[in-house]
């Protein structure tokens, strides 16, 4: 499997960015999906998923923004079956914990006839390096519902991590990951962990759900802050609120543990102020 090409949808996402860098570190084929590469990928675009998929022997499968979005599901499930024609021999798919929709594209997978693993992950780490906490951590703010919910909060590097393991070694076939942290975090906690890291207050602010949607509204829209906040209600309720062995039984060692992404984010620059 290592030496043929590998298909990454979402290659300049948090995980995809990763996984494709993991990949041509190691000297192996990369395709990079995307509506602007040579052979062009819109998940809009049906017509466009056999090209992309012609020569690739396995293929790291997200979808952006959610899998909670309307029509993701039935994407997945007819990408799944364009990859199956296509001779695909292992998908990938991220999906996330405690998502009703997640769950159904897991099904989709499973029940198309290829060769899978599946990673259901926990709340991105690098959502407050990279995504849309950034800006208000800069600010000294870190603005969440769900109250004093706690969350195994994961570093993208370990999803990275086990997802080119499960396109590169054979016995991850048919496996489901469910990755996460080492440890509960409250949202207060997280922020504490960031001030430290960063030598500066980062205080924790809880919100209500309709404050919440109201701010990505400001910026997305209602319909993605419909959404979104949606997947809050959902995931936000505690139903996450335990650590998992995914990574472990995927990678054989430990996931790295928030404090530390935090340190190292710090000293990468991930919340320097722009000049």
């Amino acid at each position: 499997m290592t030496s043929q090409t590998t298909l990454v949808i979402g290659a300049h996402g948090k995980t995809g960015s990763r996984v494709a860098a993991l990949l041509d570190a190691r000297g192996l084929p990369v395709r990079r999906a995307s509506r602007s590469a040579e052979t062009p990928f819109d998940w809009d675009a049906p017509e466009t998923w056999a090209p992309v998929l012609d020569g690739v022997h396995s293929a790291y499968v997200t979808y952006f923004p959610d899998l909670a979005f309307p029509g993701a599901v039935e994407k997945v499930a007819a990408f799944a079956e364009t990859a199956r024609s296509a001779g695909l021999g292992r998908m990938v798919l991220l999906s996330g914990r405690g998502e009703h929709h997640a769950r159904l594209g897991e099904e989709a997978v499973r029940a198309s006839g290829l060769d899978f693993t599946l990673i259901r992950s926990a709340w991105f780490a690098q959502n407050f390096s990279e995504g849309y906490l950034r800006d208000p951590i800069l600010s000294g703010l870190l603005p969440m519902p769900g109250g004093d919910v706690v969350e195994p909060i994961i570093d993208v590097n370990d999803i990275a991590d086990v997802a080119v393991a499960a396109l590169t070694e054979p016995q991850h076939g048919g496996k489901l990951y469910e990755v996460t942290g080492p440890r509960l975090l409250t949202f207060a906690e997280m922020a504490d962990t960031l001030a430290q890291a960063l030598g500066r207050p980062i205080q924790h602010i809880p919100i209500s759900f309709e404050d919440f949607h109201a701010a990505i509204a400001e910026t997305g829209g209602a319909f993605v802050a419909d959404v979104f906040t949606a997947i809050a209600r959902e995931t936000l309720d505690g139903r996450n609120a335990r650590v998992t062995d995914g990574v472990a039984q995927a990678l054989g060692r430990p996931p790295r543990d928030f404090a530390d992404f935090a340190l190292k984010a710090a000293q990468a620059g991930a919340w320097a102020q722009a000049a």
